[in-house]
């Protein structure tokens, strides 16, 4: 575990060190944060309609229906403490669970909060290993189980983060996405790529990041960057006190900080598809 957070710390440090040193590729009109999370399942029923065969596709080391489980548990507590402070954030919601609804799905389309939904793969398959003909069918599948909860999603994330089949996202609607990140790979911008928008993912974050957080937006608040976090629901805990307790010595802290400075006015917090309006506008 201690070898896990020096890790964590020293990827931090780097990209800590990297943003400062790095010119500016986007000036907005003041900082603004971007949240998106990854539902690679959702419930863990999907585990059992899929029985075991789609594992692989969503994590290699955890099964579809403990992913699902835990997911299932989490989502309910973050939707709480985003509505606590109103943060609205990009869910990449995987289209099958959308096809099996129960009581946590319902929680999350009746949220208070203006959350964007994202697609995120049918099956969560991987898109570099499908053909145009396969990505095609995955995408119109998405977007026929978002209509049918009559959400037209504008973003997409894709599973795995093996971004391909770029050329087909605009014709179902699609007109943001997030890229690849990795320390080499991740940065504070957005760029516009043809008809689509790269909403550039910044840092991944798990229970071991709270390091320099803070540190790093407030360096995009003073050069009025975005800064784009992303994680998966399973990367704080997998009982309601482990994720409760993250929730309230971790999460909160970074909402609060982000709700004072967007009142000050230096912030925005955006959506994936708020942020392409707003650089839009900025523009």
């Amino acid at each position: 575990m201690k070898e896990n957070a020096l890790v964590d710390y020293a990827s931090q440090l780097g990209h800590f060190a990297k943003f400062f040193v790095a010119m500016p590729r986007v000036v907005l009109d003041r900082g603004m944060l971007i949240i998106s999370i990854d539902i690679d399942v959702g419930n863990k029923e999907l585990g059992l309609v899929n029985r075991g065969k789609n594992d692989r596709n969503v994590n290699n080391q955890l099964s579809e229906f403990s992913v699902g489980a835990v997911e299932e548990l989490a989502l309910p507590m973050f939707l709480d403490l985003f509505e606590k402070f109103d943060h609205p954030v990009t869910f990449a919601v995987r289209g099958q669970w959308l096809d099996y609804p129960n009581v946590v799905l319902d929680r999350l389309l009746s949220t208070s909060v203006q959350h964007d939904l994202a697609g995120h793969g049918y099956f969560h398959t991987r898109f570099d290993e499908l053909s145009s003909e396969e990505a095609h069918n995955e995408l119109k599948k998405v977007r026929a189980a978002m209509k049918r909860h009559c959400k037209f999603p504008t973003s997409f994330i894709f599973p795995k983060n093996r971004v391909a089949h770029l050329d087909l996202l605009p014709m179902y609607g699609f007109r943001s996405y997030r890229a690849r990140g990795g320390i080499r790979r991740d940065g504070l911008y957005i760029t516009n790529r043809g008809q689509l928008w790269d909403i550039h993912p910044s840092l991944y974050i798990s229970d071991r990041t709270s390091y320099i957080l803070t540190k790093i937006l407030d360096l995009c608040l003073s050069r009025r960057l975005p800064f784009h976090i992303w994680f998966h629901l399973w990367n704080f805990g997998n009982t309601r006190d482990s994720i409760q307790k993250k929730l309230t010595s971790y999460f909160q802290p970074i909402l609060q900080y982000a709700r004072l400075k967007a009142l000050e006015g230096t912030l925005s917090i955006e959506t994936m598809s708020s942020a392409v309006k707003a650089v839009k506008v900025s523009e």
